[in-house]
């Protein structure tokens, strides 16, 4: 790849979806676009990108974005966020009163995460029923329209799709096929999904109890995470909760949250809004 052709795809990919490629991700580039060349028939990067700026290739722009962003995720990852959100999270926002509790799962990818906040939340409803008595909404977004079709359909094929379950947890909350797992149709109603671009305004979503929205930041530059989680700090509800990836966090970016470390996991809570939503 010609560094002419890198700096282009660099530009082309921010401007796509707001993905920061640094210096020396030439091999990661072409690996990752390798399998798309080979099945459009293209020789380099550099043609490729001739392609999207001819429009003549429908889906083209989506293919790479889906082949650029990882998509490797698994079932409770991460799981003390999962234990945070069940003994802590849940019982300050019924403390609360809240009537109705929102969640949003902000990088989805293939479904495990929403469907995972939707488990704990029928586990904890289970246990306190009558609690969030208008009920519990979960909004799953991602930029990939691949991932969010593969993650309406609820369907888990393969040995694979049991990473990160107990044998207790298939049972509970799955139908097996064989191999194939199926989610629960009283968990997957809760959950809706959505293409979302978080570079783009999504006031449009309305406002939420708790926001995951872990192991995305770091495809983003500095700028750019402090404007997503402006933005994010915007649509939450005062005492609401963000939920990060175990590697990031918020002390270079805002100071609206307040630390919440419990159960081994860590959250912020939102302590003050500046109430723009954009």
């Amino acid at each position: 790849m010609s560094r002419r052709d890198y700096q282009a795809f660099q530009a082309f990919l921010q401007e796509a979806c707001g993905i920061a490629l640094g210096e020396g991700k030439e091999y990661l580039v072409s690996s990752s676009l390798r399998p798309l060349l080979i099945e459009r028939g293209l020789a380099s990067v550099g043609e490729l990108l001739q392609c999207v700026a001819g429009g003549g290739r429908p889906g083209l722009v989506t293919a790479i974005i889906d082949a650029m962003t990882t998509n490797e995720t698994y079932w409770f990852r991460d799981n003390s966020h999962f234990t945070l959100l069940a003994e802590t999270v849940l019982p300050a926002l019924r403390e609360q009163g809240r009537e109705r509790l929102r969640v949003w799962s902000a990088a989805c990818s293939s479904g495990q995460e929403p469907y995972n906040i939707s488990m704990v939340a029928w586990d904890y409803l289970r246990r306190w029923p009558g609690c969030f008595p208008q009920g519990v909404e979960v909004l799953a977004t991602d930029i990939s329209n691949t991932m969010l079709e593969e993650a309406r359909r609820g369907v888990y094929r393969g040995l694979s799709a049991a990473r990160g379950l107990s044998p207790e947890q298939r049972q509970r909350y799955f139908i097996a096929h064989g191999d194939d797992l199926e989610v629960r149709p009283e968990i997957r109603r809760r959950v809706t999904f959505r293409g979302i671009n978080l570079t783009k305004g999504f006031w449009s979503l309305g406002r939420f109890d708790v926001v995951f929205c872990r192991n995305v930041l770091i495809y983003f530059t500095a700028e750019q995470k402090r404007d997503i989680i402006g933005r994010i700090a915007a649509v939450l509800n005062p005492g609401g909760y963000l939920f990060l990836g175990s590697t990031e966090s918020l002390s270079k970016f805002s100071d609206q949250f307040e630390v919440v470390r419990r159960s081994g996991g860590i959250a912020y809570r939102l302590e003050r809004s500046t109430g723009a939503v954009s």
